[in-house]
């Protein structure tokens, strides 16, 4: 039983809350005005509470042979869920995570602290003003996990911003993000389209729900010039709780239909989440 208290903080963008799970001793859900962000186990770093995170967790798993380190940036921090659980299944790893807001930064770290000897760097920065400036050829995985309130900022959707991406990887490297949204797939389309002008091999994760336009959702995207092992993704996103269907190729094409790639000028943020979409009951 946790019997911790919960902690409200403002930030430098919101109003950050963390509350502990009565039921996990040592684990912690962090909100951002309402919305949940993260969830951390201390104890259980290798414990993906969030759907969106356990395929992320998958992809992390299968883009490398197991326990092997790599050279991880992540954009966005929250209360640095798969920065814990990369240092868990592969040790030794070097791991840059870039988060906006400082004041979230010192509250997760105030009160969940990382594990000892991880190799973890935290730079209170924009994400693109960081890339920006990253060395080329400096990451094997990149990870966008970004969201001002509940929307991923515009200046991190255009072609400009893929191909600084697509400047830090190495040639063997891998760009995921977690992008929300509904039917029509208007920002996720063009999303696809917007990577497709800097990586060859694009692969498509989402509940089956949301692809049909039941629901509003999330949806992981995977991008590189190397084949994924997608047969080893289906299996594992098909034995989650809420399965999950993989897409690419022929199938993933035809779902990108006519969208046209994102210029900085014509970017927009990712679509207002509906009432009750992402809040705590």
């Amino acid at each position: 039983m946790n019997d911790a208290i919960p902690v409200t903080r403002t930030t430098d963008h919101g109003t950050a809350k963390l509350m502990p799970d009565v039921d996990r001793e040592r684990a912690w859900l962090l909100t951002v005005d309402g919305a949940p962000q993260s969830y951390v186990d201390l104890d259980e770093p290798g414990h993906l509470e969030f759907e969106y995170t356990r395929r992320l967790g998958h992809v992390l798993d299968v883009v490398a042979e197991p326990g092997r380190a790599l050279d991880v940036v992540h954009l966005g921090g929250g209360a640095l869920t798969l920065p814990r659980y990369v240092a868990g299944t592969r040790p030794g790893s070097r791991q840059d995570v870039v988060e906006a807001d400082r004041g979230l930064l010192e509250l997760v770290t105030e009160h969940l602290p990382l594990p000892q000897g991880a190799n973890i760097a935290l730079h209170a920065v924009d994400a693109r003003v960081w890339l920006e400036h990253a060395p080329a050829a400096s990451a094997d995985v990149l990870l966008a996990d970004v969201f001002s309130g509940s929307r991923v900022p515009a200046h991190l959707t255009s072609v400009a911003y893929v191909r600084e991406a697509a400047r830090v990887l190495r040639g063997s490297g891998v760009y995921l993000a977690n992008l929300p949204d509904a039917a029509p797939f208007a920002f996720l389309r063009s999303q696809l389209a917007t990577l497709a002008t800097a990586f060859e091999e694009l692969v498509l994760i989402a509940e089956p729900g949301v692809l049909r336009g039941r629901r509003f959702g999330n949806a992981v995207l995977v991008a590189g010039h190397q084949p994924v092992d997608v047969a080893a993704l289906a299996r594992l996103t098909a034995g989650d709780v809420f399965p999950a269907r993989v897409e690419h190729g022929t199938g993933l094409r035809k779902f990108i239909g006519g969208a046209r790639a994102v210029r900085d000028e014509d970017a927009v943020p990712s679509p207002e989440p509906p009432d009750g979409a992402f809040g705590i009951g």
